[in-house]
């Protein structure tokens, strides 16, 4: 069963960890009459050979064992053939090799598809769909076995595998229509999922209430799939078009929050059924999330279970909703937040990876100089974890310059920003701050003084020569020409390997100097860049705004974040602040307002003007 097992040099091969000597004994195990042994042995080989999904030069290597133990050994099908599925669908620089492989072993194992375990025929399936391209000569075997197939999550697989592999339009959409009216829900979810995943957009009507009435016969069961990525889950396709998303949400599928992350401009649409479900605090966060892109300011009865709940977490996000709904007393709501949560909640921490304070610093955001109640309270009852509320408040900061020394160093921010208000008290504790290594402190202290030696010297003090540079960068974008002496730090930061950490030190350089020239490109390359994992940078925004300049290369990039329907920056955790797309989005198109394209001259023989500048540059 295992002949010519020893005839591979397994030393030259590698798998997740290392040299690859051992996968022949655990391949024998694999083998074995003990049950036992075969389990464990299966276990290793996939954590060896298809670890999180990367498989090596060995797993191609071992696929015809796996297969021949499948076909011949004692027992314990099916973890191979899962094993085998994951060689099929895995990465890594092997990935091609090893689903060529695993085509090659698919001939012998055929017999399998009519295997009288259920489970073992799924797994065939799978791993037929898994090989893409190199499994089109099986299309005629998966076609006889539907015909002959009498269980529904078997057909439905063969729906899928049939959709994903069959190159023929036409006969692929008119055997799924055909489909659309089979007796077995399982099916028809199939079949509608796979029209769907090959539809134009926006996704035909009918289609959309086929895959919702399916849907509602046969629910996904939230597991997962076995499928390549040319495959798309019925939930993920739907959210590909707002309105059918929507549509999905008023027959009771829980995409609202989910339509609001992906789409812009529905909170209005889906707030209701947020509302309608919320549950938990978790929900609430949702919640107050979509009302910060609202106007609100109507009252919201919805609230009042969820206000007087006994779960502090709940009480917490249900106030922190009605501060971002504008609902009317929601200053009141906090104020009583403050004084009735007991100690263990005294943080005002809306989730575990959420800032301290969250409300008392969305009240003052959301209601401006109407939350000085707020204020107030928390100028009479300092807590560190309130205190930058008192920002906005700098007459009742100014009062309060004894206690915020105290409560050094998160009252830094709030003394910096009174200048020199902050009085030679705050000065001193800044100073010695400072001289202990704290650049919050530092920078602070260049505003309450105008002495920036302590800043520049906090950072020069930083042991590691890159933490040094990044904390330049910071610096010296929070004080400008102040922080000249950490030009050279900055100046290095521009080799950066990464785009946003240029960026960022570009707009350091201008701060400082004032220089646009060789500053703005270098901000606009990390516009142009866009990607799942490249979110636009609001920092390059913000510097171009306060440039009052935009280089025509990021033109468009600019204007794809200004209007695009879709989400630009994703809002993950949700700690019921405004979604960061919508800060990315005022950026944008406050920037286009500030630099309108030059009008074009006319020319008088052909009525085309000169070639367009190389940047955009507003008046002074």
């Amino acid at each position: 069963m295992l002949d010519g097992i020893d005839d591979i040099d397994w030393a030259e091969l590698e798998h997740a960890y290392g040299r690859a000597d051992d996968v022949p004994d655990l391949l024998r195990a694999a083998g074995s009459a003990d049950a036992r042994v075969r389990e464990d042995a299966s276990e290793e080989l996939h954590s060896s050979l298809c670890h999180q999904g990367t498989v090596y030069s060995a797993t191609a290597a071992a696929v015809p064992f796996l297969a021949r133990l499948v076909k011949d050994g004692p027992g314990h099908r099916l973890p191979l053939l899962w094993l085998l599925h994951g060689a099929a669908d895995g990465t890594g620089r092997e990935h091609r090799r090893v689903r060529r492989a695993v085509a090659a072993a698919l001939p012998a194992l055929l017999g399998l598809t009519a295997d009288e375990d259920r489970e073992v025929r799924r797994a065939m399936v799978w791993i037929v769909a898994a090989c893409e391209e190199a499994s089109l000569p099986l299309l005629p075997l998966l076609r006889a076995r539907m015909e002959e197939e009498g269980d529904a999550e078997v057909r439905a697989d063969l729906v899928t595998a049939l959709g994903l592999l069959d190159v023929s339009p036409g006969g692929r959409d008119a055997r799924n229509r055909a489909l659309l009216s089979a007796p077995e829900p399982l099916v028809r979810r199939a079949a509608v999922t796979d029209l769907l995943r090959t539809a134009p957009l926006p996704l035909p009507t009918d289609l959309v209430d086929s895959a919702l009435d399916a849907h509602g016969a046969a629910p996904a069961d939230g597991s997962g799939h076995p499928w390549p990525d040319t495959y798309r889950p019925l939930v993920e396709r739907l959210l590909d078009d707002p309105d059918a998303a929507f549509r999905a949400v008023e027959r009771g599928l829980p995409l609202a929050a989910a339509l609001t992350e992906q789409w812009r401009d529905r909170e209005r649409d889906v707030l209701p059924w947020l509302a309608a479900t919320a549950r938990d605090a978790e929900d609430l966060c949702r919640v107050a999330r979509v009302a910060a892109a609202l106007d609100g300011g109507r009252p919201a009865p919805w609230l009042d279970p969820h206000l007087r709940s006994a779960d502090p977490a709940v009480r917490v996000a249900a106030t922190h909703a009605a501060v971002r709904l504008r609902v009317p007393g929601a200053v009141a709501l906090v104020l009583r937040l403050m004084d009735e949560l007991p100690h263990e909640a005294a943080e005002l921490r809306l989730t575990p990876v959420s800032a301290p304070g969250t409300i008392v610093s969305a009240v003052v955001d959301v209601f401006g100089a109407d939350a000085e109640p707020v204020a107030r309270r928390v100028a009479d009852r300092p807590r560190a974890e309130w205190v930058d509320a008192l920002r906005r408040f700098p007459a009742l900061a100014a009062g309060r310059v004894d206690e915020l020394v105290r409560l050094l160093p998160a009252s830094a921010g709030v003394l910096g920003a009174l200048g020199a208000a902050a009085g030679p008290v705050a000065a001193r504790a800044l100073l010695a701050r400072s001289e202990a290594g704290d650049l919050e402190a530092a920078t602070a202290l260049v505003r309450v003084t105008g002495e920036a030696g302590p800043a520049v010297d906090a950072v020069r003090g930083l042991p590691e020569a890159l933490a040094r540079r990044r904390a330049a960068v910071r610096v010296a974008v929070e004080l400008g020409p102040a922080a000249k002496a950490l030009l050279p730090l900055v100046e290095e930061r521009l080799g950066a390997p990464d785009r946003e950490s240029r960026a960022d030190a570009a707009a350091a350089v201008w701060r400082v100097t004032g220089r646009r020239h060789d500053t703005a490109p270098v901000i606009a390359r990390q516009l142009v860049r866009r990607g799942a994992l490249h979110a636009p940078h609001p920092g390059a925004l913000r510097a171009l705004t306060a440039m009052r300049m935009l280089p025509e290369e990021a033109r468009s990039a600019v204007e794809h974040i200004a209007s695009s329907p879709r989400r630009v920056v994703g809002g993950f955790p949700c700690d019921g602040t405004p979604h960061p797309d919508l800060a990315v989005r005022e950026l944008a198109r406050g920037l286009l307002a500030l630099t309108p394209l030059p009008r074009q001259p006319r020319s008088p023989r052909n009525g085309t003007g000169p070639p367009g500048e190389v940047c955009s540059r507003a008046a002074p």
